[in-house]
C-alpha cells in the first residue's frame, strides 16, 4: 500500500512539482474507490448540499451533517488525506466558535484537516486554529457560502482591484498557516500569479492548469448530471444515462418475470 498522505506530503508535492489530485466524496463506497485509485486528497465538501440533498446552495448544510458524512468517508480511506469542509457560520462568527467547531469535526470524524472559505475577514480564526495544530485549507475566488453577496456563480478576480484583493488574501492565508488553498473560478493569469507567489499548494477548480493541483465534485466528473455542466468540468464518464438504462432494464425484467431466473434463485 502506498504511504499515507499528510499535509506535509501535500506541501512537499508543490516543492517537487508533483500535481495534486483532489475529488469530493460523501459516502463509504465512493471514498473507498477514490482512495484505491490514488487520489491524494478527498474533500467531504459542503457541496453535499447540492449533489446529495438537492438544495440550490450550500448554505443549509449543518455541522452535524458534515460530521456524519466525514465519518463515513474516513472509515473507507487508508491512504488519502481527508479534509472536512466547514459549513456556513461554523467558523465565521467568532474565533472561539471556529476552534470549538473545527476541533469537534476532527475529534469526531478522524479527518486530518478542515477547509474554510474567505481571506482577511477570517484570518484571526485561521491563525488560532493552526496555532493549536488544526490543519486548515483555505478557499478563495468564488466562495459558494457567500453566493448571495457575490450575486451568482460568475468569474471572480477579472477586474484589477478584485484580483489584487484575492492575491492579498492568498498571501494572508499562507502567513496564517494554511497548508493549501482552493482557487475557484478565477482567471488563469491570476491563478498562476498566486501559485508562483505563495509557498503552499494551490488547488484549482475553474482556475486553469497552472495551479499545483485540481479538484472537482465527483458526481460532475462522473457525468451524473444531464441538465448543466460547468465549463471547467471534464466528464470522464456519462454515468447518468448508463445508470438510468440499468434501472430501466431491471424494471423491465421484473415486470416481465425475467428476474430473477433459475440461477439467481435458491432450491
Amino acid at each position: 500500500m502506498k504511504k499515507q498522505v499528510t499535509t506535509k506530503t501535500i506541501i512537499e508535492m508543490k516543492k517537487t512539482g508533483e500535481k495534486i489530485a483532489v475529488l469530493t466524496a460523501y459516502d463509504f463506497l465512493l471514498a473507498q474507490l477514490l482512495d484505491e485509485a490514488g487520489i491524494d486528497i478527498i474533500l467531504v465538501g459542503d457541496s453535499l448540499g447540492n449533489v446529495v440533498q438537492g438544495n440550490e446552495t450550500t448554505l443549509s448544510v449543518t455541522l452535524d451533517e458534515i460530521i456524519y458524512h466525514t465519518k463515513i468517508v474516513r472509515k473507507a480511506v487508508k491512504r488519502a488525506l481527508v479534509v472536512a469542509d466547514m459549513p456556513f457560520l461554523s467558523y465565521q462568527v467568532s474565533v472561539e466558535d471556529a476552534v470549538k467547531n473545527c476541533g469537534k469535526v476532527l475529534k469526531e470524524t478522524g479527518a486530518e484537516a478542515v477547509k474554510v472559505e474567505g481571506g482577511k475577514q477570517i484570518i484571526s480564526a485561521i491563525e488560532r486554529l493552526t496555532s493549536l495544530g488544526i490543519p486548515v485549507m483555505g478557499h478563495l475566488g468564488l466562495t459558494p457560502q457567500s453566493i448571495h453577496q457575490i450575486g451568482g456563480y460568475h468569474l471572480q478576480g477579472k477586474e484589477k482591484k478584485e484580483a489584487e484583493h484575492i492575491l492579498n488574501d492568498a498571501k494572508l492565508l499562507e502567513e496564517s498557516g494554511c497548508f493549501a488553498m482552493v482557487l475557484e473560478k478565477i482567471p488563469v493569469p491570476l491563478a498562476e500569479t498566486i501559485t508562483k507567489t505563495v509557498s503552499i499548494p494551490t488547488i484549482g477548480i475553474g482556475a486553469g492548469a497552472k495551479c499545483d493541483g485540481q479538484v472537482l465534485v465527483v458526481y460532475d466528473m462522473l457525468g451524473m448530471f444531464d441538465e448543466f455542466t460547468p465549463k471547467f468540468v471534464r466528464k470522464y464518464l456519462n454515468l447518468s444515462s448508463e445508470i438510468k438504462n440499468a434501472f430501466f432494464q431491471y424494471a423491465h425484467d421484473v415486470k416481465k418475470g425475467k428476474f430473477p431466473n433459475e440461477k439467481e434463485s435458491f432450491s
